[in-house]
């Protein structure tokens, strides 16, 4: 059938107005890109500041380090540093800073058994200086942890706590636990490095004010002696530790490289041998014990 004009103008119209829904998609999608485009420029310049904030962080700490002498300590060319902590950049800066600055050796890990690992992976392991980063953590987590590894990382070693918040009171507590000294957070790099040398000579770096106060405190403060409670095994000691600060069966497990059952087992019989029904009066039982 023959087609008249007025079907003929319809179809024109139709497809003109299915062109102008085409333009204005296409307009619409031009005007995102167009503002994606500003969004990267100015994510491209924040990129740009922060490089040129770090750069001027990297030459002005490489100018410090620069700047102090040689011969203001004893050589430690072969020591070993274990830094405990995120591997940061702020982390990887102390570790270049010591290694340029001393001669020493640093090693990084998330904690301190796989700081062990890590030293044993590379033939490093050797009696050293562990620095123990307190940036956003319990201090009760760092405790519980160095009380499992106390045995094992007191070998030689020196275990000092850094990035600590002044004024928390914590001073006797933690030296009282074998810790040989504390590096705060507005401590300068030329404190921090005095006392890596020092503590490596030998000597606790505590001012003289938290050292009289540990004494005084030691005396009018002193705790009475512990009633021998329950024998745990090392293995024990380490799954309560963790449980402790929170840690689940299943994360246990995967710290410690064991089964979900072995877990379970050592769980139950940690409970029974310390007299405890759940995990908060166990937690609560290792603070007082561990």
């Amino acid at each position: 059938m023959k087609r008249g004009k007025g079907d003929r103008t319809a179809d024109f119209l139709r497809a003109g107005e299915r062109v102008k829904r085409e333009l204005e998609e296409l307009r619409e999608v031009e005007r995102d890109l167009k503002k994606r485009h500003i969004e990267l420029q100015g994510q491209m310049r924040g990129l740009e500041e922060a490089i040129r904030a770090l750069k001027m962080l990297l030459e002005k700490a490489e100018t410090r380090v620069s700047h102090i002498p040689a011969s203001a300590s004893p050589d430690l060319q072969g020591r070993v540093v274990y830094i405990v902590g995120p591997r940061s950049l702020r982390n990887e800066l102390v570790a270049s800073c010591l290694e340029q600055a001393t001669g020493v050796k640093c090693l990084i890990g998330e904690d301190l058994s796989s700081v062990l690992a890590k030293g044993a992976a590379d033939d490093e392991v050797r009696p050293g200086l562990v620095l123990l980063d307190c940036q956003g953590k319990e201090l009760r987590s760092i405790l519980a942890e160095f009380r499992v590894h106390l045995k094992q990382w007191q070998r030689g070693n020196h275990v000092v706590l850094f990035n600590v918040i002044r004024d928390q009171g914590i001073e006797r507590k933690w030296v009282s636990e074998g810790i040989r000294g504390f590096f705060y957070e507005p401590d300068t790099l030329e404190v921090f490095l005095k006392g890596v040398r020092a503590i490596f000579n030998g000597q606790l770096w505590l001012s003289r004010e938290i050292m009289a106060r540990c004494i005084l405190e030691g005396e009018e403060h002193a705790d009475p002696p512990r009633i021998a409670g329950p024998r745990l095994t090392q293995r024990e000691t380490e799954i309560l530790a963790l449980v402790a600060v929170g840690a689940k069966d299943g994360a246990v497990a995967e710290r410690l490289c064991i089964s979900h059952h072995t877990v379970r087992t050592h769980v139950y019989n940690i409970f029974k041998k310390i007299k405890v029904s759940n995990r908060l009066e166990a937690a609560l039982w290792a603070a007082k014990n561990l």
